[in-house]
């Protein structure tokens, strides 16, 4: 059964343990290349990095590049009620949740794939 995480590091330790986490790298960078986003994700990136790099593409994205950004989470098929859901007043800590969130469902495509 696949859990609700209440953090991304839970999230990345459990898919470390499952002998997951590479293929929700790959995943990753198959949505994003998918989305047009030139960034991807090493396979040998720690998940602290890996979060940390989500974070910082996602707030650039925000920032920078709207249009990508919201064809990114169409792609990836991220709630848009769990998105509008989110507070906006700091883009910084809004990107840190959409990263989250992003990578929540990553893994619930990769886990379900790999399980069922």
């Amino acid at each position: 059964m696949l859990k609700k995480y209440e953090h991304i590091e839970a999230l990345l330790v459990d898919a470390t343990k499952e002998e997951l986490y590479e293929k929700l790298i790959m995943q990753l960078n198959k949505d994003f290349t998918l989305a047009n986003i030139e960034e991807t994700f090493s396979y040998n990136v720690s998940p602290e990095a890996l979060k940390k790099e989500l974070h910082a593409i996602v707030y650039q994205l925000i920032q920078e590049k709207f249009t990508e950004y919201l064809n990114l989470l169409y792609i990836m098929d991220v709630s848009e009620a769990k998105i509008k859901a989110l507070d906006g007043s700091d883009v910084v800590e809004l990107s840190a949740q959409v990263a989250f969130l992003m990578l929540q469902r990553e893994w619930q495509k990769v886990w379900f794939k790999n399980k069922l």
